[in-house]
């Protein structure tokens, strides 16, 4: 239930405090007092779309703060789950908006996203603003209505993820076909280059291997005269070797003597054995290195095979090559596979059908069964709002295929004559017929939402009277069934029903136009229905009418 209401700063309203009572209240004033704008500012902690331009001019910041009382509508886990401070007496939702069109909301005191105050408010309070008489003529509307008395919820909760399940199959075995159509054509070209590659007989780093080896040859003649002369300075008898080995032979006999000696001595024979081994290694390599035209031109030719790959594919090395190679080995084992890969997505999006199909037909069938007791209570209800002879019939159409809301289209047909046979709404009723029968399917479906607050922008457009009258009865027995109804009117008789009155008024001032609110007692309340019913000269009748009406 809605408890106060708090703006500051919002279009003509500097600030404005309202408190609320359970039942029915309404709020009555002159066209352009500023009833719109209240309701507009309201709609901002429902989460709808905030415009800059609502500030008050000359201000940077507006604030719109509501506070309910949650405590009858099971919503501890929804604040539990969003990590959100629960009080069930004093729910505190706030939207801020600042002049450089930033928007903040708060859950007692919280921030939030917009998402989940949408979320929050959905289960707290319905707005059904003048416009939303248009809805009626849609099938989406139309749908959700059925939905409600139905109830649907849980029906459609399976229906939507067997849904979404189906969908994603579906794009992905679509999109798995593309790509092994395209895949397939591309099948010779990939399986040619590739058995191109792999006949090569790739190995990591044999192209550096071959061109040193080349080089190798290529100067052979000079390695082995450059080599067996090194064996020359190394090996004779007065050559490098032979004097190290006589130096350390020498420091034997004396290291004893000297300072650091045997280190020395260590020194000067490790050296001599280094010194072998490289002339050991550099005799042995001399002895193996031969001109060999047939080798040389080998490697050329391997060489040339290498290069000519690595331009054709653009890479810069053989181990480049080789995981081209790999990956098209990988694609024709992947094409390969496509034929598994379908069958069995197919079977699998086969299958989400079938669960589609049930849930979809359990979905229609519920549907099916809430008609006849929707169109029972609407023709009752709309026979005591002055249309004995209405028509009204649900039209359930199913569809070729399947949509995110279910297989079915839903029509409501509607007649207000015995003689017309029923049409869709749109094109047939009229202003005044909307209103009464949008107030009717409200009040069907208040009590199946489990709504705590719902608010009434004169919905009793159109009508008059007696009609009227009997408007204002349904509101005041949606509020004795424990629903809090607000309902903004132009209508004395809908305004004399509330058990609370509050009127909207504009206050001039040589610097600004003020809209406020007050609450209303009896005797001002009799002085503003006359005043609605006779004008701005309030006669002794319209008082005395007035009087009655509030009886």
């Amino acid at each position: 239930m809605l408890k106060s209401l708090h703006i500051s700063n919002y279009a003509l309203i500097d600030r404005l405090d309202i408190d609320f009572d359970p039942g029915f209240s309404v709020i009555t004033g002159e066209t352009g007092a500023g009833k719109s704008i209240i309701l507009g500012a309201l709609s901002l902690v429902t989460g709808q779309r905030a415009d800059s331009k609502s500030i008050k001019q000359g201000e940077d910041k507006c604030v719109v703060e509501t506070v309910f009382d949650i405590k009858n509508y099971a919503l501890k886990s929804f604040f539990d789950e969003n990590e959100l401070d629960y009080d069930e007496h004093n729910c505190v939702i706030r939207r801020e908006l600042t002049s450089s069109g930033k928007s903040r909301a708060f859950v007692n005191d919280t921030p939030v996203g917009l998402n989940l105050l949408r979320q929050l408010t959905d289960s707290l309070i319905d707005i059904h603003s003048q416009h939303e008489n248009l809805l009626l003529g849609s099938g989406g509307y139309q749908r959700k209505v059925v939905d409600i008395v139905a109830q649907n919820g849980s029906l459609l909760d399976t229906y939507g993820k067997d849904y979404n399940a189906w969908r994603e199959l579906s794009a992905g075995l679509e999109a798995l076909k593309e790509n092994a159509g395209k895949s397939k054509a591309d099948w010779d070209y990939i399986r040619f280059q590739y058995r191109q590659l792999a006949e090569a007989q790739l190995q990591d780093g044999e192209q550096e291997e071959l061109e040193q080896e080349l080089e190798t040859l290529a100067h052979a003649e000079e390695i082995k005269t450059e080599l067996a002369r090194i064996d020359r300075l190394t090996n004779d008898e007065n050559a490098s070797l032979s004097l190290i080995k006589e130096a350390f032979t020498v420091l034997s006999r004396i290291k004893q003597y000297i300072p650091e000696g045997e280190k020395l001595y260590e020194r000067l024979r490790s050296l001599y054995i280094e010194l072998k081994d490289i002339a050991d290694e550099m005799t042995s390599f001399g002895g193996r290195v031969e001109f060999n035209p047939s080798r040389m031109e080998w490697i050329e030719n391997r060489l040339n095979e290498l290069h000519s790959l690595q331009q054709k594919h653009r890479s810069p090395s053989v181990a480049g090559l080789i995981e081209i190679r790999d990956s098209y080995e990988k694609r024709l084992l992947q094409i390969e596979s496509f034929d598994d890969e379908i069958a069995a997505l197919q079977k699998q999006t086969e299958e989400a059908l079938e669960r589609l199909q049930t849930s979809g037909c359990k979905l229609s069938e519920g549907r099916k069964k809430a008609c006849e007791p929707i169109k029972r209570q609407l023709e009752d209800m709309l026979s005591k709002l002055g249309m004995p002879n209405v028509q009204f019939e649900i039209q359930i159409t199913p569809l070729s295929g399947f949509a995110p809301h279910g297989k079915d289209e839903i029509q409501f047909l509607f007649s207000a004559n015995r003689n017309r046979k029923p049409e869709a709404v749109s094109q047939i009723a009229s202003g005044g017929e909307i209103s009464r029968l949008m107030l009717s399917i409200k009040s069907l479906i208040a009590g199946k939402t489990n709504l705590p607050t719902v608010i009434f922008d004169e919905i009793d457009t159109g009508v008059s009277g007696d009609i009227a009258d009997r408007m204002g009865r349904i509101m005041s027995a949606m509020a004795d069934g424990g629903i809090q109804v607000i309902s903004i009117t132009h209508l004395p008789q809908i305004a004399a029903k509330g058990k609370a009155h509050y009127k909207v008024f504009k206050s001039e001032t040589d610097e600004q136009t003020r809209t406020q609110i007050e609450r209303i007692g009896k005797e001002e309340r009799i002085k503003e229905i006359a005043q609605m019913l006779s004008g701005s000269r309030i006669t002794d009748a319209a008082i005395q009418n007035a009087v009655e009406l509030l009886k």
